[in-house]
């Protein structure tokens, strides 16, 4: 437990992007010296923004973020910059400090011990997977072992073994930690207390235990508030109509009439606002494009990564409508290059029906034009079905009419997965293209997303290191890359 001085205070902050996006409103809270919390709130609801108020990247609009003076902040960051991308691992490693660091050699293998990876510190950055860059990431931000360690969504691209080696860091890590995660039993592992920032009033609540323990408290909170509300509705409504029958009655009764609206009136001002709870998008169904038959896909050959080597092997997958395939194997090993040069329909070995629709979800949202807005990346997909169509579409994805006129580039990551998730609905492929399709997206939402993935009805490919994710699935074969 933490029991140090307060090294972060944000004193009624506000921070907003246009008038019309609010993302702070006054808000108030403390982190001390050795604390250890979780960072949540619905997707869209501005974590990653409080954490580039923390070290320095946003400045408020109103209040002040105070930071304990020589106090050293690290995060991890979700791209890395192509001028870092010709960079060999220890050059990469060298530019997180400041000054030379001697003997930095044995320091990155501890860290990338602890993200699981294994790298030659001569091999350039741009020739990991992409799964592999955000592990780097991660480490970059791990080895400066600084006063303030933030992580944002730091078990994405992580496997169960990973995510292990990282639980165990962050147990033993002395210093303060803030993490933004949607993975509940890897939050509950090691933090005591939750900041819990609400896309409602824009305010952020302060509980102490880990997220079963909020979730606990929150609805009880949610329903004693029910209750209070309940009792002074009904005698809102039993004043109100006795207020009605006195006030005909004429004489002294219109005083009695008139105190009975006193008391309705004051027990209207009495009533709490009720907390609302995450929003969770609704059931959908990916439809299927009609008139296909027969052989939709196959693969006779795949090359993977083996120890920085190409090997390419013999397979005999054959997929048809209603068939769901899942590409496993270990980070850097190619499945992600197998899904792009069968998306993009440059893969050997691969045939893919001609008259095939494919919808390719990637997991960096790269199919998206980050300069458009939601509304010109979805009407593209509509097909001949009338404009309502898209509009009920993106209800159901929590994309309301302010985020269909957003920039794609302006939304959060998770927001980006749902407006990927929206297109594909719209798209109705025949053969659907799945990479890592879990990151950054609310732990709510995922059993609805493998329920539709579950029951979509043409041939699918899968990639996904969520294994709790993928046992919601009906696969009905697997192809590993890492057996020979």
């Amino acid at each position: 437990m933490s029991n140090g001085n307060v090294v972060v205070r944000f004193d009624e902050v506000s921070f907003e992007y246009g008038q019309n996006h609010p993302i702070l409103t006054e808000v108030d809270f403390t982190v001390r010296r050795g604390a250890k919390m979780a960072l949540m709130g619905q997707n869209g609801a501005g974590k990653s923004t409080m954490f580039q108020l923390m070290n320095g990247q946003l400045e408020t609009i109103g209040g002040e973020v105070h930071i304990e003076k020589g106090f050293t902040i690290a995060a991890s960051r979700q791209v890395i910059p192509q001028s870092q991308l010709g960079l060999t691992v220890r050059e990469f490693f060298e530019e997180c400090f400041a000054s030379k660091v001697y003997d930095i050699d044995p320091k990155i293998d501890e860290v990338l011990l602890v993200v699981n990876l294994k790298a030659d510190h001569e091999r350039t950055v741009r020739s990991f997977s992409g799964g592999q860059q955000a592990r780097l990431l991660l480490a970059s931000a791990l080895i400066q072992k600084p006063d303030l360690l933030l992580l944002d969504e730091p078990t994405n691209n992580l496997d169960s073994e990973g995510i292990a080696h990282l639980t165990q860091f962050l147990v033993d890590y002395d210093k303060t930690v803030i993490v933004i995660s949607h993975d509940a039993d890897f939050l509950n592992a090691f933090t005591e207390s939750v900041l819990y920032l609400d896309i409602f009033t824009n305010k952020v609540e302060r509980y102490d235990g880990n997220y079963f323990d909020v979730v606990k408290e929150i609805t009880a909170r949610i329903e004693k508030e029910k209750r209070v509300n309940a009792q002074l509705l009904k005698k809102i409504q039993e004043n109100k109509e006795k207020a009605n029958f006195f006030a005909h009655k004429g004489g002294k009764m219109r005083l009695v009439a008139k105190k009975l609206r006193d008391q309705v009136q004051e027990a209207e001002e009495n009533k709490v606002q009720v907390r609302r709870e995450d929003k969770t998008i609704r059931l959908f169904t990916i439809p299927v494009q009609e008139g296909l038959s027969g052989e939709l896909l196959s693969i006779s050959l795949v090359t993977s990564i083996v120890r920085g080597k190409e090997v390419t092997r013999s397979v005999k997958v054959s997929l048809r409508k209603g068939n769901h395939l899942l590409l496993a194997g270990p980070n850097g090993i190619g499945k992600s290059t197998l899904l792009e040069s069968i998306a993009f329909q440059s893969a050997k070995g691969v045939k893919i029906h001609p008259d095939v629709e494919i919808g390719y979800y990637r997991q960096d949202f790269s199919t998206l034009n980050f300069k458009d807005t939601v509304y010109d990346s979805l009407v593209v997909a509509l097909q001949d079905e009338k404009e309502e169509r898209l509009r009920a579409v993106t209800a159901g994805f929590l994309l309301d009419k302010e985020l269909l006129r957003s920039r794609i580039g302006d939304l959060s990551e998770g927001q980006k997965g749902l407006v990927c998730l929206a297109r594909l609905v719209l798209q109705k492929p025949g053969l659907l293209i799945l990479d890592e399709p879990t990151n950054h997206i609310n732990f709510r939402h995922l059993p609805i997303i493998a329920k539709a993935l579950s029951q979509y009805e043409g041939a699918m490919i899968l990639v996904s290191h969520d294994q709790e994710f993928v046992g919601q699935i009906r696969i009905d074969e697997t192809l590993n890359l890492e057996k020979g």
